[in-house]
């Protein structure tokens, strides 16, 4: 499709009645639901010690709602429009990124400093920085494409800003949202058709540093130590662990029943949050494991499919968003539950959806209208070029 024929497409998909795509819809309507469930089972009794055990699953509900108004906005935002202020997009980033690691506005819990303190609420800066900066990588893709394709430079420079990026993400120390960025940001520059040994030097380096970055820091080889044997010390440095395989291993086929968890009792901490899966694990069982996994699959199985059909338009920017949240979503959950069943070290990244994180689940609802955008201008794309051939 022509660049013309594709402008006029995109303004005219404003005028258009929203093409929504139901199967996204449902996905998310069934993890969230799932997830409203599990973050209230979960954290009932430790909510319970304040007075009011649904505290948390209300607090789930209210930021899923707000998440879902948040999509709809996105939604109603002309891609073309994330697109032109993609370097403003980026620069606000870096600037969130700095200021949660300032002592006035930064806000440090459990030792970390990745939240800032606004009107009461915190707010983890790197969840929303994180796709702005993906909006910038898929917007350099589309301005630079020749030049990535064809040599290093044009493959390494947006991956120095990633790099840049993931270097504040250690300071606060964030290190699982620096491995998800950078790993995400390959994946797309993959898709966008860089030469394969450009991409695999590449990897192989990133590897070697982020391996670097790991032994460095005493509590991060710590980490990596305990995940190799929790067993070895299960009441200090491998207790979180431990705790996760004993709540997946009661769980057995069907689970022992909603609510029945043993392991939330105080034994399994971050229980609604990180760990939010192992209780799913022991409450429901490996159905309830198939289940979650088939609906995290099938969302970025989904995501890439209408990536797949922004190409095929030839909305190559619309394309790149949608193949970068599928790849962080599917990323990011695989390491979340490679973390519960002690398949990969320790690290603090939600569950997409289903894990308790205000921050985390507005921004993914957000994104998720995005996607739903990028969806919709397809189809109007799609009948606009059907329109004109038949004349």
């Amino acid at each position: 499709m022509s660049a013309t024929a594709t402008g006029v497409a995109m303004r005219q998909a404003g005028r258009h009645r929203l093409h929504l795509d139901m199967v996204v819809i449902g996905i998310v309507a069934a993890l969230l639901l799932v997830g409203l469930v599990m973050v209230t089972s979960a954290s009932v009794t430790l909510a319970a010690r304040d007075g009011d055990p649904f505290f948390f699953g209300e607090r789930q509900l209210l930021f899923a709602l707000v998440g879902i108004a948040g999509g709809a906005v996105a939604l109603r935002v002309p891609t073309q429009t994330l697109e032109r202020l993609s370097l403003v997009l980026l620069a606000f980033s870096f600037v969130l990124l700095i200021l949660v690691l300032l002592p006035v506005v930064g806000h440090t819990v459990n030792g970390s400093r990745r939240w800032l303190h606004l009107a009461g609420l915190n707010f983890q800066a790197s969840e929303a920085a994180r796709v702005l900066l993906l909006i910038y990588l898929c917007s350099y893709l589309v301005r630079r494409e020749e030049e990535v394709r064809t040599t290093v430079l044009g493959f390494v420079k947006p991956l120095l800003v990633l790099g840049l990026a993931a270097g504040l993400l250690l300071l606060e120390p964030d290190f699982g949202s620096g491995v998800v960025l950078l790993t995400t940001g390959l994946g797309v520059l993959f898709l966008a058709g860089v030469r394969l040994r450009h991409f695999l030097v590449l990897c192989a380096v990133a590897v070697l540093l982020f391996g670097l970055v790991a032994v460095a820091s005493p509590y991060r080889l710590q980490r990596l130590i305990t995940f190799l044997n929790p067993w070895e010390d299960p009441f200090k440095t491998g207790f979180q662990l431990t705790q996760s395989l004993i709540a997946i291993g009661r769980g057995e086929w069907f689970g022992v029943g909603l609510g029945a968890s043993i392991q939330k009792l105080f034994y399994l901490p971050e229980a609604h949050t990180d760990f939010v899966f192992a209780v799913l694990a022991e409450e429901l069982g490996f159905g309830g494991i198939v289940l979650v996994v088939v609906l995290v699959l099938a969302l970025a199985y989904r995501a890439l499919m209408i990536a797949r059909q922004a190409a095929e338009a030839g909305l190559k920017f619309q394309s790149y968003l949608a193949a970068a949240f599928g790849i962080w979503f599917g990323l990011q959950a695989f390491i979340n539950m490679g973390v519960n069943m002690g398949l990969l070290p320790t690290k603090g990244l939600t569950l997409p959806l289903l894990s308790y994180g205000r921050s985390s689940l507005v921004v993914t609802l957000a994104w998720i209208g995005v996607l739903l955008r990028v969806h919709h201008e397809t189809q109007c794309t799609r009948t606009i070029s059907l329109r004109g051939g038949a004349r």
